[in-house]
C-alpha cells in the first residue's frame, strides 16, 4: 500500500467479506487459500477467540487464579489442618486460620513487590523497584509477541530471539572499545539486529514457503539454546573463568542505574517504556500498523485491498525479533552485565502469557508485565515471611494462562455474555 488512500479500500474489502473465516483466509502469504478446517486456519481462529475478550475477562482470570492459589496455600498450611480437626466444635477457628493463612501469604507478596514497612532496611522496603527491574525484559518480549498477534502470527520464538539479541549485544559490549554513549547505543543496536535476524528467518519462511510460524519459531528456539551453549564454550567464553560465561561488559556498554548502586533498576526500563509508546503509535497511528492489523484481521481482504501479505509477515517478524532482542539487551547490559546460558530464563515463554493477559495491546502488555514482575519480586518475600513455597506463584501464573486461554470458562463462572451474544440480543 503506497499511501493512506488504500485504507478505505481495505475497510470496504473487509466489510464485503465478513463471513470469511480464518480457515478460508490465506494464512501462508503464498497466494493460496487454506482449505476450511485446515490446521493453520483453526489455530488462527482459536487465537482470535482468545484475544477477543475484553479487559474484564483478563481481570477476572487473575482473580480466579488468585482464589485457587489461596485455597492451595490454605490446604498446605499446618494451622489450617490443625483447626480442621475440631471444625464441628469450633468452626470459627477454621475460618480464622484460613483467613490468616491466605492474608499473610498474599500480604507478604504485595509488600515484597511494592513497599514493605516491616523490612529491617530501607533498601528492603522498596520492592517496587525490583518489580520494575524484573518487568523490563518482560515488557519488551511481551511487545514482540503482541505485535505478531496483531498481524495474525503466533510468535513462540521470543526465547530464541532474546538469546540471539543478548549474544550480539554481549559480543559488542565486551569486544569493542567505544566512547560511553556510543558504545551503549552500539550494544542496543546489535541486540535489536540479532533478534531481528532470528525473527526474520521465521517471517521469510512463513511468507515464502507457508511454513507455520509456531513450528518454525519453536525449532529456532532449540537452535538458539544450543547455539549459545557452543558460543560460551569457545568464541564468547571468558578465558579467565572455568564457567561457561562471557567476559563482563565494559562499563561504557551497560545501562546506567537510575537510583544508584543500591538498586538494580536501570535505564533499560526507560527504553521499555519508549518501546511501548512506539509500538502503540505504530499499530494505531501509522499506515504500516493499519496494514498489519488488516492482515491479522483478514488476510484475504487485505490482499484484495492491494496489501502484500507476505511482506507484512516478514516486516512484523523483523520488528518482533528486534523487540525480543532488546529484551536480551536489558538482561545483558542491564541486570547481568555478562552473557550466560540462562540469560533468557523463562522470559520468552512468560512473554506469551503477558501478551495474552494484556489482550494484545501495547499498554495492556505493559501492565501485565508489571503484574508478573510483581509476582516474581514478591514471591521471595512470601516464601520468607509467610513460609509459603514460592512454587505457589508459579501455580498462580499457570492458572492465569489457563483462564486467559479459556474466556468462555470465565464467562460461564461469572455469567458474563460474550460480545457476539450482546450484539445478537441488540
Amino acid at each position: 500500500m503506497s499511501d493512506n488512500r488504500a485504507a478505505p479500500e481495505a475497510a470496504e474489502a473487509a466489510s464485503a467479506a465478513p463471513a470469511a473465516s480464518a480457515g478460508e483466509a490465506d494464512l501462508t502469504g503464498t497466494g493460496t487459500a487454506a482449505s476450511p478446517g485446515a490446521a493453520p486456519g483453526q489455530g488462527n481462529r482459536i487465537l482470535r477467540e482468545i484475544m477477543s475478550g475484553n479487559a474484564l475477562v483478563s481481570v477476572l482470570a487473575v482473580v480466579v487464579a488468585l482464589v485457587i492459589g489461596g485455597l492451595l496455600i490454605a490446604v498446605t498450611d499446618e494451622r489450617v489442618g490443625a483447626a480442621a480437626g475440631y471444625f464441628f466444635a469450633r468452626p470459627g477457628d477454621l475460618f480464622g486460620a484460613l483467613w490468616a493463612s491466605v492474608s499473610e501469604a498474599y500480604g507478604a507478596l504485595v509488600r515484597g513487590a511494592t513497599y514493605d514497612p516491616t523490612a529491617r532496611t530501607w533498601l528492603g522496603q522498596l520492592g517496587i523497584f525490583e518489580t520494575l527491574t524484573i518487568a523490563t525484559p518482560l515488557i519488551l518480549a511481551g511487545l514482540a509477541v503482541t505485535i505478531a498477534f496483531r498481524a495474525g502470527l503466533f510468535n513462540i520464538g521470543a526465547q530464541g530471539q532474546i538469546i540471539l539479541g543478548a549474544s550480539f549485544s554481549a559480543a559488542v559490549g565486551f569486544g569493542w572499545n567505544l566512547p560511553p554513549v556510543l558504545h551503549l547505543l552500539a550494544v542496543i543496536l546489535a541486540g535489536a539486529v540479532g533478534g531481528a535476524i532470528w525473527g526474520g528467518i521465521a517471517g521469510v519462511l512463513k511468507a515464502r514457503t507457508g511454513a507455520h510460524e509456531v513450528i518454525v519459531t519453536i525449532m529456532l528456539n532449540y537452535i538458539a539454546i544450543n547455539l549459545i551453549g557452543y558460543l560460551l564454550k569457545s568464541p564468547l567464553k571468558d578465558p579467565n573463568s572455568s564457567n561457561p560465561v562471557s567476559p563482563a561488559l565494559h562499563d561504557s556498554a551497560v545501562f546506567p542505574l537510575l537510583l544508584g548502586p543500591n538498586f538494580r533498576l536501570h535505564a533499560g526500563f526507560l527504553l521499555a517504556v519508549l518501546a511501548v509508546i512506539a509500538v502503540a503509535w505504530l499499530l494505531n497511528r501509522s499506515t504500516l500498523g493499519f496494514e498489519l492489523r488488516a492482515i491479522g484481521a483478514n488476510p484475504s481482504a487485505a490482499r484484495t485491498a492491494g496489501m502484500v501479505v507476505s511482506r507484512g509477515y516478514i516486516i512484523v517478524m523483523l520488528i518482533a525479533g528486534a523487540l525480543s532482542g532488546l529484551a536480551g539487551v536489558a538482561q545483558v547490559a542491564g541486570t547481568e552485565k555478562s552473557l550466560d546460558a540462562e540469560v533468557a530464563g523463562s522470559i520468552g515463554f512468560d512473554a506469551i502469557t503477558v501478551a495474552l493477559l494484556g489482550r494484545s495491546t501495547p499498554w495492556g502488555t505493559f501492565f501485565a508485565a508489571l503484574l508478573f514482575g510483581a509476582f516474581k519480586a514478591g514471591g521471595t518475600s512470601m516464601a520468607v515471611n509467610a513460609n509459603v513455597s514460592i512454587d505457589i506463584v508459579l501455580v498462580v501464573q499457570s492458572l492465569i494462562v489457563l483462564f486467559i486461554a479459556a474466556p468462555p470458562l470465565i464467562r460461564a463462572i461469572f455469567r458474563l455474555k460474550s460480545a457476539s451474544s450482546r450484539g445478537a440480543a441488540a
